[in-house]
Formats: C-alpha cells, structure tokens, sequence
C-alpha cells in the first residue's frame, strides 16, 4: 500500500489552539493513541468554527459534513505534552474543501502528525449536498 505523504503550505493555516495529552489519551503502547488524535483534531477544527462564528449546523439546517480524513503520524507524542495544533482550510471546490492541520509539540516544535478533513456543506433537513456559501468562500478562498 502506498503511504500518504501530506505537505501543507503556511499560508493555508488561520488559527491556532493548544491541548494537552491527557492520560486517557494514552494507548498500550504508552503513546499518543490513534484515536486520541482524531477527537483532538475534531476538537481544533470545532474550536477554529467557533473562533470564526461559524456554526458545524446552521438554524437553516445547513451545516459542515466531513467527508475523508487522511493522516501523517510524524512522532510519538506522551502525556502530559502540550501540542499546538494549526488549522487551516485549503483545496476549495462548489460544495466544499479540505480542513488542514499541523500538530506539533508545543515546546520543541518537533512535528507529530499532518491530517487534512475533507468536507462539503450539508443540507441536514433535504439530506443533501449544497454548494459552498459565497461568504464562508470569501472569508477564507485565497482565490
């Protein structure tokens, strides 16, 4: 199987949050588990959401659906480091595009893992894709 190679340019990344590993986060073999790091992932992109007033499901019943992750394990991370988490948004299209992240340490830096989730925009009342809204578009295309 081919491996994923993510690469991400900086311009791309408009908001940054920072969380501990927990102990909880921790699996057997005494590092950062791979389930552990997808709630951390969904936790930095609700909180660049909210950052941004932004709702994941408006009152008109559209909202944000992911569609695809894809990630990058870089290095082993422990309790009880701080990582910083980078987000961005990237690869627009009609209906959606990728949410990017960068996780570091947040002491070193060192690099510990690059994901992207790619999503569109979701009519939860029609059940149905809908296009982009012009202004989260304008708000964060570098069109």
């Amino acid at each position: 199987m081919a491996r994923i190679k993510l690469s991400f340019p900086d311009n791309v990344f408009y908001f940054e949050t920072r969380m501990p590993v927990r102990i909880t986060d921790i699996n057997g073999a005494n590092h950062l588990g791979n389930d552990a790091l997808i709630s951390m992932l969904s936790e930095a992109r609700a909180q660049f959401l909210v950052n941004y007033g932004i709702q994941e499901a408006g009152h008109d019943g559209v909202g944000i659906i992911v569609t695809d992750l894809a990630t990058m394990y870089q290095s082993e991370s422990f309790f009880p480091e701080m990582l910083r988490f980078e987000v961005g948004l990237m690869d627009f299209n009609k209906y959606g595009g990728d949410f990017v992240f960068r996780v570091t340490k947040a002491e070193s830096g060192q690099p510990v893992a690059m994901a992207k989730y790619g999503f569109v925009f979701f009519n939860y009342q029609r059940k149905s894709v809908v296009p982009m809204p012009d202004s989260f578009r304008a708000r964060f295309s570098a069109d």
